[in-house]
């Protein structure tokens, strides 16, 4: 059974960071994309950042209202996807979710809620 375990989220302050973790079960992670997904309250779920799995091509994207503030990762040997979010704003306040693609095929996380307010 897949799953995908979202975590690291909270309440943080304008100008703060905070590291999301998404732990991976259940599949072979390394050939999976992994994606980092957001919904805000009231507005459609929003495609963040992707990194590409083994063997692709596909260079790292993100959304351009994070470009050079959010960063993601993902470390295969611990079947763990990241992000980094630095110089948060309250606009970033969202559900964040992680999904994971192969050809497909989506999983997705139950998501961690961050909430950046003063």
């Amino acid at each position: 059974q897949v799953q995908l375990v979202e975590s690291g989220g909270g309440l943080v302050q304008p100008g703060g960071s905070l590291r999301l973790s998404c732990a991976a079960s259940g599949l072979t992670f390394s050939n999976y994309a992994m994606s980092w997904y957001r919904q805000a309250p009231g507005k459609e779920r929003e495609l963040v950042a992707t990194i590409p799995g083994d063997g692709s091509y596909i260079p790292i994207n993100y959304a351009e209202s994070v470009k050079g503030r959010f960063t993601i990762s993902r470390d295969n040997a611990k079947n763990t996807l990241y992000l980094q979010m630095n110089s948060l704003k309250p606009e970033d306040t969202a559900v964040y979710f992680c999904k994971a693609r192969l050809q497909f095929t989506n999983y997705w996380g139950k998501g961690t809620l961050v909430t950046v307010s003063s």
